[in-house]
């Protein structure tokens, strides 16, 4: 953990909080640091927009969740999937590819005409998928990418990813109602977005570290048929929490290997020509998924199916009385929580070089702890005012930012470098798993709670 010395101490000036900041950020590369965070940006700029738009693009009539799950789903699955053979396709290719997804997603949803009947909500609907995919796509290969990168860019695509919400969220209610621009017009915007990737990748990032790997890149490295994956729960830690720091004399072309008490990975051949080999692939490719299972991918899928479930089916029932809240109606609470859930979440996601997690359990634990706490007010309204649940939303965008970054912090410092770029993708389909889980849940969960609210007297719910 960062130490810094409390104001007022003989120790404290700004002098020596400039030097202990700088020595943080020592070797970081403005240019690596810039790009990584555009991607993180870009990639989840949109899926924000889209969840913004929902009520625009179905009506009120269609549950938002169907959205959501539509912008979910698709990425789930690719996550699920593309890990085993998305390495068969260079970076360069895999950009181009998710750029032209995500603008012909976005054109495809602001040219479809503005009635709400079913074939054109089908036809959105179809938009939403092709952006989900780009996403779903995106977030594995550009984590995948940090590999060759080092933490800084971990840090930043971290820290980008939770800008995207606030900026996403922000700039959707700003062309519509500030602007006064239409919600078609505000899409074709938009639309043009992904081609900050473009410039990001071709542009700013430096293409070194890539170009070095060369062949490297059109495979992972695997294991052998008789060594097992062991948990990096079993590695000491100094102290519970430490800041992220580059692994010294581990450059990008080291062929050394991570090894904890004598057992690592060994490297073999690259070549994957055969189907024999192929086979053999794929079952070291899933070797490496059980030993990322209980690890790193359950606290990061339980943490978001608490999030994303207090986010879409408790949420919208935390309202209290106009007159003891700051608002003028109803409908200004969800997207007010909405907005502070982002900033928790911009927050820990740009904490990484100052504050890490290593348990991985007690933070997803606490998040559980927030849904229940979150729901049992929403049936028995035991939490005196609006702004305390602000805090409690605040502190629920913290713990999942936080689970975010350091699951994959973790990873780096923890999985084997053969090993590390595969893990980093794989591991992503906890977030979006969580939230198709929470999609369902919270559809469930809102009317649940909506009904017994509206039948023991509060029918707010009912007015929004």
């Amino acid at each position: 953990m960062l130490l810094l010395p409390m104001p007022g101490s003989p120790s404290s000036s700004w002098a020596i909080y400039r030097a202990r900041l700088k020595s943080i950020f020592e070797g970081a590369d403005p240019r690596v640091c810039a790009a990584f965070w555009l991607f993180g940006l870009i990639n989840n700029v949109l899926y924000i927009i889209i969840l913004s738009s929902a009520l625009d693009l179905v009506g009120p009539s269609v549950p938002k969740g169907v959205v959501l799950l539509a912008d979910a789903i698709p990425s789930f699955l690719t996550k699920l999937v593309a890990p085993y053979f998305i390495h068969k396709v260079p970076y360069h290719v895999r950009i181009l590819i998710f750029v032209a997804l995500s603008a012909c997603g976005v054109l495809l949803i602001a040219l479809t005409p503005a009635t709400r009947d079913g074939g054109t909500v089908r036809v959105k609907m179809l938009g939403v998928i092709l952006a989900s995919l780009s996403s779903g796509g995106g977030e594995l290969s550009f984590l995948g990418l940090t590999h060759h990168y080092g933490h800084f860019s971990l840090a930043a695509w971290g820290s980008g990813t939770g800008g995207a919400g606030l900026i996403g969220a922000g700039a959707y209610v700003i062309a519509t109602t500030s602007l006064g621009l239409s919600v078609r017009t505000s899409l074709l915007a938009f639309s043009f977005l992904p081609v900050i990737m473009l410039v990001s990748f071709f542009i700013i990032l430096p293409r070194n570290p890539l170009s070095a790997f060369g062949g490297k890149l059109a495979g992972y490295e695997s294991i052998d048929d008789d060594e097992q994956y062991e948990s990096p729960d079993e590695i000491p830690h100094d102290d519970d929490v430490a800041i992220a720091r580059p692994e010294k004399n581990e450059g990008l072309l080291s062929t050394s290997t991570y090894s904890a008490s004598g057992r690592s990975f060994t490297s073999m051949s690259h070549s994957r020509s055969s189907a024999k080999d192929a086979w053999k692939s794929l079952k070291t490719n899933l070797a490496r998924s059980r030993g990322l299972f209980f690890p790193y991918i359950v606290p990061l899928l339980l943490v978001y199916v608490a999030e994303y479930t207090i986010n879409q089916g408790v949420a919208p029932t935390l309202l209290f009385p106009i007159s003891s809240s700051p608002f003028q109606h109803y409908r200004s609470f969800y997207p007010t929580y909405n907005a502070v859930y982002q900033v928790g979440v911009f927050l820990s996601r740009s904490s990484m070089p100052f504050f890490r997690v290593h348990h991985l359990y007690l933070p997803s634990l606490l998040q559980v702890v927030n849904l229940v706490i979150l729901t049992l007010h929403a049936l028995f309204n035991f939490i005196p005012n609006f702004y305390i649940v602000c805090v409690i939303i605040f502190w629920e965008g913290l713990l999942g930012g936080l689970v975010y970054v350091s699951t994959f912090a973790e990873i780096t410092d923890n999985v084997p470098k053969v090993d590390r770029e595969f893990s980093l993708g794989a591991t992503s389909v906890s977030d979006s798993g969580g939230i198709c889980l929470a999609g369902f849940l919270g559809m469930a969960f809102e009317v649940w709670l909506c009904n017994w609210q509206v039948n023991h007297g509060r029918d707010f719910c009912k007015k929004l």
